[in-house]
């Protein structure tokens, strides 16, 4: 893909004013961001609220007689994989969907996201869980910045990365059902590099959309799209430096 020239959109080759184009993509950006971060907050309560009380947390976990969360049950399995239906969803659908529908679906995952993050909690300490999201949340600052900024396309570290991806998820499903220590160390070192290579390469695409859907509705449902992807990186992100950086309660 040739570099796209951010000067102008495609409406019969008008060329947009830059003065107001830069704004709206401020703005555009602004957007994504706040969404992002309204959806990382609405995670975060969901997780504390499950990892507080102990009648909420037996709505999903299997708890020990103990208090200990052991495992998920039933209704802890639909809310874990849910979110992947709804993906799958928005994949075929996000075109004809409403805003209103995409914004539910947004809130939906990212609240389901929340029973995830909540083990978490159960497993790590406070202290190393509270550190590895600032680290989490500068590197994304830095890696979001650099996409947004650079002048070099990313479109081929895009497809790289993309294939890592699927490797890194088959490697995980192998890893289940046959674990090892050294494998759960490789595949925890790809996710931190794959996800923080999309961090950028996600950034550099929402700005690129931007400019395609300049002056129309659908930049709104862009912005939720593009929220939706940068959360699932930074969220991706953060669990695989827990691996690293995370201090067991054992």
């Amino acid at each position: 893909m040739a570099n796209q020239n951010f000067n102008t959109f495609g409406r019969g080759g008008v060329i947009a004013d830059q003065a107001s184009f830069d704004v709206g993509l401020r703005a555009h950006m602004i957007r994504v961001y706040n969404y992002m971060a309204s959806g990382l907050a609405l995670s975060g309560i969901v997780a504390f609220a499950l990892f507080s009380s102990p009648q909420l947390a037996g709505l999903f976990f299997e708890v020990s007689p103990r208090g200990a969360v052991v495992g998920l049950n039933a209704l802890g399995w639909i809310a874990v994989l849910a979110p992947l239906g709804l993906l799958l969803l928005t994949s075929f659908r996000g075109a004809a969907m409403s805003v209103g529908a995409v914004q539910a679906v947004y809130w939906a995952v990212t609240a389901l996201m929340g029973v995830s993050l909540s083990l978490v909690l159960f497993r790590y300490t406070g202290a190393s869980v509270a550190r590895t999201f600032f680290v989490t949340a500068a590197s994304f600052g830095a890696l979001s910045l650099y996409g947004y900024t650079t002048k070099r396309d990313l479109t081929a570290m895009g497809k790289f990365l993309f294939m890592g991806l699927i490797g890194l998820i088959l490697a995980s499903l192998v890893n289940v059902f046959f674990p090892s220590g050294t494998m759960s160390f490789i595949i925890s070192a790809a996710g931190v590099l794959i996800f923080s290579g999309l961090i950028a390469y996600d950034t550099q695409k929402i700005k690129e959309q931007y400019s395609e859907a300049y002056g129309t509705e659908v930049a709104e449902k862009m912005a939720i799209f593009g929220a939706l992807s940068l959360y699932l990186d930074f969220v991706n992100l953060f669990q695989f430096l827990m691996s690293f950086m995370g201090q067991s309660r054992d």
